[in-house]
């Protein structure tokens, strides 16, 4: 099965409750003060209707065991260095892993994406902010984009973002999120700024890491001194 067959995101049509307030009959600071409690507790629940809703758009898509598979099962796990970096090697210059089709960039990830989720699906991930679509669909799309497009594994298009500045395979998945989301969006995605945020991300916590005495191995390389 490859990744044309991937099951379309289905989701059920989402109508909003509208919260309609009457202002009639308020005359005095009793009854304001009853219709300020009112419309606090109206407000309060229509809060708690859009953090449902977005929930129930995340537990609508399925997840990844749901959706298209690789054909053939990926080797083990490298038992070196050296036998990991032979297959990293072999693996970016390929177009399918497994028997799935794997991006050449980013233009080609979107083309992608845009094959397997359907239209409607797509308008319920724009409904998601994008400062919420990583927690929220890291887990299931983000998922499925680590293990068929071989994030950890490396491939052509974890490469790609690799170069670009995204070393991490969890970095990968959540930069494809935020970057897929303007798509839908029609913004820029800004590739080189999104990469960035990443890279300064990591290089603060591995400081802080280094300060609480949490890292285990830091490698220097010494210059040859003439």
């Amino acid at each position: 099965m490859n990744v044309n067959s991937v099951a379309k995101f289905s989701l059920a049509n989402h109508n909003p409750i509208q919260t309609n307030i009457s202002i009639r009959n308020i005359s005095n600071k009793d009854n304001l003060g009853i219709f300020i409690s009112v419309l606090n507790s109206k407000m309060r629940k229509k809060l708690v209707i859009n953090h449902l809703f977005v929930l129930f758009v995340v537990l609508s898509l399925p997840y990844p065991s749901l959706m298209a598979q690789p054909d053939t099962k990926p080797e083990g796990p490298a038992n070196t260095e050296e036998e990991y970096q032979k297959r990293y090697n072999e693996n970016i210059t390929k177009d399918r892993l497994h028997g799935v089709y794997i991006p050449k960039n980013l233009d080609d990830a979107f083309v992608q994406l845009d094959k397997n989720i359907s239209a409607e699906s797509r308008e319920k991930i724009k409904t998601i902010p994008e400062d919420t679509v990583c927690m929220l669909l890291h887990d299931r799309l983000g998922r499925w984009m680590l293990n068929n497009w071989c994030f950890y594994e490396g491939s052509r298009f974890s490469h790609y973002l690799r170069s670009a500045g995204v070393t991490y395979p969890d970095d990968m998945a959540d930069f494809m999120l935020i970057a897929y989301h303007r798509h839908l969006h029609g913004k820029p995605v800004e590739l080189r700024e999104l990469a960035k945020s990443y890279r300064e991300t990591r290089k603060k916590a591995f400081i802080e890491e280094k300060k609480e005495g949490k890292v285990i191995k830091e490698e220097v390389k010494k210059k040859n001194k003439d």
